[in-house]
């Protein structure tokens, strides 16, 4: 006699990292790239042990708040993004009247022993927020509401440049245009933006006092200084002919981990953060610039996917801008440095050193994984 053996159907458990709602890929990406930062920060801060230990606390911070803003479903961001953005909106106007000053500038508040920039908040709360919006409308986007959100962008960036600091400003602007141009901005507006721009390029190297009507002298002075840095190659600019020289002194090879003249004889201005670029530049050459551009590519693609993939639209427009952001973030500094755009004081995203920028990208990652590792089963 035959028995059918039953058998009750064995649940399988699911692996640990999509408990914990981490995309694997990103996070590698991410580990290998500050783990690469780390290397290079150890050599431009003058082989400084302690400068990288407390980089490698700013990193261990940024990946716990990363992982904690992964637990958080899509569904309630959205439902938070507005207050995260009235929140930052108020943090930058008490900015204006109670913000403590440094360098010539008023960005910083202090609570306590604790000094953050509320424009770092802003970073993530402007891309949040105009998807929260442009989610809720039909899409590809109507003009008055594309006006709309162009209008929720404007101010924080407007109340970033009087503290003053343009680079931020540019690019929280950039967070936010990224979500108008995933939800269907018109080709004809982008070509008359880009023409009017050429235009602007055009009259400014024409009739260079023209600037003194909308910036401050320091920011008129970094325009006229990438235009031609010769001009004040002891002043202005120096910046920029020092780090060209230490870039170019790299050859394809460079000179050799730990053995960058440039920086370490001090002639490299900033060298272990807004410039660390050009140390990478000298002491690995145009090999360790490109495999750290390849860590970046995959980390861009893989964001890009994961905004592709993901099941609602708030989830797309938010996922495709901040990778952007990222993408923006390496093109300013990169260009900066190598004397393509002014110099502007972006940082090189996951390399240079500074814990609040750290924090600021890792947690935008976090938000990238849980759009990701939230989606529903039959978008998996």
């Amino acid at each position: 006699m035959n028995e059918r053996i039953l058998t009750m159907p064995q649940r399988q458990s699911r692996p640990l990292l999509p408990k914990l709602h981490i995309d694997l890929p990103l996070f590698t990406g991410l580990l290998l790239l500050c783990g690469f930062g780390l290397a290079v920060l150890y050599s431009a801060g003058g082989n400084d042990l302690g400068l990288v230990k407390r980089q490698l606390l700013h990193l261990g911070l940024a990946i716990v708040v990363m992982i904690g803003i992964a637990q958080i479903p899509p569904g309630r961001l959205k439902q938070a993004s507005p207050w995260i953005y009235l929140l930052g909106i108020a943090l930058l106007v008490a900015v204006l009247f109670i913000g403590d000053i440094g360098k010539g500038a008023q960005r910083w508040l202090q609570f306590g022993g604790f000094r953050f920039q509320p424009s770092e908040i802003v970073k993530v709360a402007v891309p949040m927020m105009a998807a929260w919006y442009m989610a809720n409308r039909e899409l590809p986007a109507r003009i008055w509401h594309q006006a709309t959100a162009f209008v929720l962008i404007l101010i924080p960036a407007a109340l970033i440049i009087k503290q003053p600091d343009l680079g931020t400003a540019i690019l929280v602007a950039a967070a936010g245009i990224f979500v108008l141009f995933f939800s269907g901005l018109s080709w004809r507006l982008i070509l008359f933006t880009c023409i009017a721009g050429v235009v602007g390029i055009g009259i400014i190297v024409t009739y260079p006092d023209i600037l003194d009507s909308f910036l401050h002298e320091y920011q008129k002075r970094r325009v006229l200084t990438l235009l031609n840095p010769q001009n004040d190659p002891l002043g202005a600019g120096y910046h920029i002919i020092q780090s060209t020289i230490a870039i170019g002194s790299g050859g394809i090879y460079g000179k050799g981990w730990l053995n960058g003249t440039q920086s370490h004889l001090d002639f490299l201005p900033e060298q272990h953060t807004d410039f660390i670029f050009a140390v990478i530049g000298e002491e690995l050459g145009l090999t360790g610039i490109t495999i750290m551009m390849l860590l970046y590519l995959f980390i861009i693609m893989r964001g890009l996917y994961i905004s592709v993939m993901a099941d609602t639209s708030f989830g797309r427009l938010l996922a495709g801008s901040l990778t952007m952001v990222f993408f923006i973030y390496l093109l300013v500094n990169t260009g900066m440095v190598t004397g393509i755009l002014p110099v502007v004081g972006v940082p090189l995203p996951l390399i240079s050193y500074g814990g609040t920028s750290l924090i600021t990208i890792l947690a935008s990652f976090g938000i990238l994984m849980s759009i990701h590792t939230h989606r529903t089963p039959a978008r998996n």
